[in-house]
């Protein structure tokens, strides 16, 4: 029972949640129960058929409804008397500022992402507002508390580093699915529907037998991603077809010495695979999804744990392209993957397993390929409901200034000296940290030959997380991005971006030092400038190494002497990290996982999908 100080803060406390998913409908609900009078709600998405079996505040009415406003509404049927806004929004939008969490006495995140994460992190840190984190993935979950000058922020520690493939088993030699669905996300997807100019490792030579086996010109020199004026959406999605599947295939087996250990693909064409009536006319069905375009609702496939055949799986693509410019053609350029985009991972499940088809690799179903393709691990209800608990215990301490039994707690899968969850303090602020402890970072660059746009790209917003970045040599400001940018400035920036490091207005040489700014994070942070000639191809793809920003690999000890990070008491002892792992190896890895980050089922399990490694290209 919550003593009389506890409950008072808890009735007067004004607290901001971040997201409303398999966490947050937990959260959301327990926070009503333990007395918690006035609670906001962030979150962007909608309502989904696959989040009912754990999200219990909704209903398969609620379906495409806002998942915020539905959560405050469910919860106020039972607890009509408390204050509940909902913002069914982005957290990153602008109108979420510094200003707006420094109203709050506590932020509880129930995030999918690292970069919205890092985004409220930094936002915390500026507005002084602590911060209680989360994440599960399956049986196992996580709750720490952040607290600015008190404990470790949520960037001090890094995270895993994303697995990758080389790009020549990517797009020419693939053995497992992942890389099929890689090529089909990444690759494929992207070049048919994203942004056109962004360099992309698909092969998009057109050879003579394009002519010969699709639909498409025998103009060599165009590109046959183009869509011809002429052509309708039935055409161009036969055209692709034939050219992805049969004709790059029948050019990649001309290279008899790759195949030489490995088991040739076979192309295919569409003419392999569907009848002459459907070759010619397309898939003339209706769409039974109503509202939301879907190849599959189209075809009549309604179970999406079933494997479709090759056959099947061209329908779904050829019919997933035809919807895509028949139904959204407004949004092509402009798309990215997203694993809550049915017609996208149709389309990417289609293309994945043609391609398998393709090398002879296992087929799998829409469920599979969509776990892969959005590093889905699927939740544990009652997991989620064991961390909402948790965070609510961790919150009240926050809300009565009780700092020293503050605790990261971990749930495990397995027992661990009788105990599913183990306790561990907080840690102290890295000073490594470039967030929260504004130690400068050391560029080493060819500043040369570098330009601009890849600092900005690759650094500051990649590998720093900054949205909108501004960059300073000193008073000179040389390059700057926002809503309020008059045209002459948004000109000069531009102009900047594509000069070298050295060639910039105020040159950035060896030993410069660089500020960085996101006003919308008030985080600022210098980087040291070294110049280096040459870079490792394989090692340092990139072509410049950025140190300081990721931390050091291990946690750093506390001060007390007294204490060495071990302990066989049981609720509240510090451990050592590598405790939480049991000698028997039943816990295998939950000591990485207690060293990273996991993340509600709704997405991914945070830096685990596999990318394209670019340090091997195919010429």
């Amino acid at each position: 029972m919550a003593s009389t100080s506890q409950s008072e803060a808890i009735k007067g406390a004004k607290v901001l949640m971040v997201g409303a998913g398999g966490i947050g409908c937990e959260l959301l609900k327990t926070l009503a129960l333990s007395g918690f009078q006035d609670i906001h709600i962030i979150d962007m998405d909608t309502i989904e058929v696959s989040n009912l079996n754990r999200q219990f505040l909704f209903r398969q009415s609620h379906v495409g409804q806002s998942k915020a406003k539905v959560a405050r509404e469910a919860v106020l049927k039972f607890r009509p008397h408390i204050n509940i806004t909902a913002y069914h929004a982005n957290v990153k939008d602008p109108k979420f500022n510094v200003e707006f969490f420094q109203k709050f006495n506590v932020v509880l995140n129930g995030l999918d992402n690292l970069d919205a994460r890092r985004h409220v992190n930094r936002l915390c840190l500026a507005a002084e507002v602590p911060l209680v984190e989360s994440g599960t993935t399956g049986f196992l979950g996580q709750v720490t508390v952040h607290v600015k000058g008190q404990t470790e922020c949520y960037e001090c520690q890094p995270k895993p580093t994303p697995k990758t493939y080389p790009v020549c088993t990517i797009t020419s030699t693939p053995s497992k699915f992942v890389h099929c669905i890689v090529w089909a996300k990444d690759l494929l997807f992207a070049k048919l529907f994203g942004d056109k100019n962004q360099d992309n490792d698909l092969n998009v030579r057109r050879s003579s037998n394009d002519s010969e086996e699709g639909n498409g010109s025998s103009d060599a020199s165009k590109d046959v991603f183009e869509r011809s004026p002429h052509e309708s959406p039935d055409q161009y999605a036969r055209k692709i077809y034939d050219h992805v599947f049969g004709s790059n295939i029948k050019a990649a087996l001309s290279n008899e010495e790759t195949w030489k250990n490995r088991k040739r693909p076979r192309p295919i064409y569409v003419s392999d695979v569907l009848p002459e009536e459907e070759r010619n006319g397309g898939v003339h069905s209706e769409d039974g999804m109503g509202l939301i375009p879907s190849a599959m609702g189209s075809l009549g496939l309604k179970n999406p744990q079933d494997i479709w055949n090759l056959s099947e799986n061209t329908r779904v693509f050829l019919e997933a392209v035809k919807l895509f410019f028949e139904k959204r053609e407004k949004e092509i350029g402009n798309l990215t993957f997203d694993k809550d985009d049915q017609l996208a991972v149709e389309f990417v499940t289609a293309a994945a397993n043609i391609r398998a088809s393709s090398f002879g690799i296992p087929l799998q179903s829409l469920f599979e390929a969509k776990g892969i393709a959005g590093n889905i691990v699927h939740a544990v209800a009652t997991t989620n409901a064991i961390i909402a608990g948790l965070i609510v215990i961790e919150a009240i301490k926050v809300l009565s200034g009780d700092s020293k039994n503050y605790r990261m707690t971990y749930c495990l899968e397995h027992p661990n000296r009788k105990m599913m969850l183990m306790p561990v303090e907080p840690f102290e602020a890295n000073p490594s940290c470039y967030v929260c402890s504004e130690t400068p970072l050391l560029l080493e660059v060819n500043t040369a030959t570098t330009k601009l746009r890849d600092v900005i790209e690759k650094v500051v917003k990649s590998k720093l997380g900054m949205n909108l970045p501004l960059v300073m040599l000193g008073s000179t400001l040389i390059y700057e991005e926002g809503d309020d940018l008059d045209a002459d400035m948004l000109a000069t920036y531009a102009n900047n971006l594509d000069k070298a490091l050295t060639e910039l207005p105020t040159p950035v040489t060896n030993g410069t030092t660089l500020s960085v700014e996101d006003l919308r994070q008030e985080l600022t942070c210098n980087i040291n400038i070294k110049h280096r000639d040459e870079f490792d191809e394989e090692k340092e793809p990139d072509g410049m190494v950025l140190t300081g920003w990721s931390g050091p690999t291990t946690k750093p000890e506390k001060s007390n002497p007294s204490s060495n990070g071990e302990s066989s008491s049981a609720a509240g002892a510090k451990r050592k990290l590598e405790e939480i792992s049991d000698l028997n190896g039943k816990n295998k890895g939950i000591a990485q996982e207690v060293e990273v980050d996991v993340v509600d089922d709704d997405v991914s399990v945070l830096n685990e999908f596999p990318t394209i490694n670019k340090k091997t290209r195919v010429q």
